[in-house]
């Protein structure tokens, strides 16, 4: 579907209500809930019943010097892209409330700074907006709007994550993000209710137009990495302003990982890179190809791998490649290895009903990795429409020559970003059933693939995560960006 007729569903969508919606993110402002479709028949609060919590062993991540505390700090929870929290156990399925902000922009890269409060990039047809929000009632603190977006060239409101769908949130609770102009900004907490840019660093002489920047990480010297669209890859120097980039001549659609040696860890439409600053420059230490059938599947934003690569305790990196089935890949990612840099290639899904646009869930030798086959955008959600099942945990062989499956279900997440609670054992993710239009907060057993419970979130497009990830909060709230705006799920004390 062309993006103007995606633009007026969404505009027309009553959920959305673009109005009050751009009022509701000027701080001081009361904050409205999202207004949803009317339930479909049969579609229960609450399935399943509460979680005794069963914690498993995740390995420590180490806390990176230029970054928030993990768990707080990016999308994918942590400079390994890991997409698990150690010390948390999420919302248990106790007396579980929720509660939603309507502010027509889908707030899905979410962090929370070190007094705790959200801090966001929220994502509207206009433009994104940094905001800083009440982590309870989503009360506006502050707000900032960013550059506007770019919707000349033709491209996909709903699979542009490019200018502020990835930033970090780093050590002095200061927002790290690049822009539609293709420039990336500091961007400091002000006093009362304002942002101020700290710095603002330009790329448009190495990121020409036409390309965009994906998104931006420090490594653990303070170089802010970035990685554009159209493959180009580099840091800035956060002292000088000096830039340093490459051409990797191969498109880029996800964020990407790094780690306390230096590796800096990129997926391409083509091979898995590790990159390291050698010698003044970002140089290759290896490249490995992976199974690409060359073809966009329906819930991909790219013809490539889909994943964000995830860094396994101190040895592995995974990803999934774009073969059909799909196979989860897991290499060593060391600078040198003896023996083979692959470890095992495992097929998940069905034939020609495989895709995934998701981080995989990763612990020391477990990944877990959703199907998003068939989501193409709102429509493909719309009424009783869902997409194809399911969740796999794939766990690497104890003396890592190859790996299996462990378990399969057959819930339906059609484009959510899935986290682990190691301390509840739950696998949270975002599902909608294939009859009605309901959406729902869903834990999944992490030893076992059983759903545990379900609760209701709405129904309707306002409900729609499209791409935005579950979040787990330091409350263990779990919050989720959808195109409404957030929406959290809470247990009763």
């Amino acid at each position: 579907m062309r993006t103007r007729q995606l633009y007026v569903i969404l505009v027309a969508a009553g959920a959305l209500a673009l109005a009050p919606a751009a009022q509701a993110q000027v701080p001081g402002l009361p904050v409205m809930p999202i207004t949803g479709d009317p339930l479909p028949s049969g579609a229960e609060a609450f399935i399943g019943h509460a979680a005794e919590p069963q914690p498993v062993r995740a390995p420590r991540v180490p806390r990176h010097p230029f970054m928030a505390r993990n768990g707080r700090n990016n999308l994918h929870n942590d400079p390994y892209m890991t997409d698990v929290y150690r010390k948390l156990e999420g919302p248990l399925g106790r007396g579980t409330t929720t509660n939603s902000a309507l502010f027509a922009r889908e707030c899905g890269s979410v962090t929370f700074d070190s007094a705790d409060r959200i801090e966001t990039i929220c994502v509207g047809i206009d433009r994104p907006v940094l905001a800083l929000l009440d982590p309870g009632t989503f009360e506006v603190l502050a707000a900032r709007g960013l550059p506007p977006r770019d919707l000349t060239g033709g491209g996909d409101i709903f699979t542009d994550f490019s200018g502020g769908g990835y930033f970090y949130l780093d050590n002095r609770d200061r927002a790290v993000t690049p822009t539609t102009t293709r420039h990336v900004l500091v961007v400091r907490q002000g006093r009362g209710t304002g942002f101020s840019v700290e710095r603002d660093h330009d790329l448009s002489g190495v990121v020409p137009q036409g390309d965009a920047i994906i998104s931006v990480l420090p490594d653990w010297e303070g170089r802010i990495w970035f990685a554009s669209r159209e493959g180009r890859v580099g840091w800035v120097d956060p002292g000088s302003g000096e830039i340093i980039s490459r051409e990797l001549g191969e498109r880029i659609g996800n964020s990407f990982a790094v780690d306390e040696d230096g590796g800096v860890y990129i997926v391409t439409d083509a091979a898995m890179y590790r990159l390291d600053a050698r010698r003044g420059a970002p140089r290759t230490t290896w490249r490995k190809g992976y199974e690409n059938i060359g073809v966009r599947k329906p819930g991909q934003t790219q013809a490539g791998s889909g994943t964000t690569p995830t860094l396994m305790g101190r040895k592995y990196v995974s990803i999934t490649d774009n073969a059909d089935p799909m196979n989860v890949v897991v290499f060593n990612r060391g600078r040198r290895v003896a023996g083979r840099r692959l470890v095992c290639r495992r097929p998940v899904f069905e034939q020609g009903a495989s895709a995934t646009d998701q981080s995989l869930i990763g612990t020391r030798r477990s990944i877990v990795v959703e199907n998003n086959f068939g989501y193409t955008g709102p429509t493909s959600t719309a009424g009783d429409a869902t997409t194809r099942p399911g969740l796999e945990r794939v766990t690497i062989d104890r003396d890592g020559r190859g790996c299996r499956t462990a378990w399969h279900s057959d819930e339906i997440a059609p484009s959510v970003v899935p986290k682990l609670a190691a301390r509840s054992g739950l696998v949270f993710t975002y599902t909608k059933p294939p009859s009605g239009g309901a959406w729902y907060l869903t834990a999944i057993d992490y030893r076992t693939g059983e759903t545990v419970y379900k609760r209701l979130a709405g129904a309707g497009l306002g409900f729609n995560n499209n791409f935005a990830p579950v979040t787990i909060g330091p409350d263990d709230a779990a919050y989720v960006g959808v195109l409404g705006g957030i929406t959290r799920f809470r247990d009763a004390r």
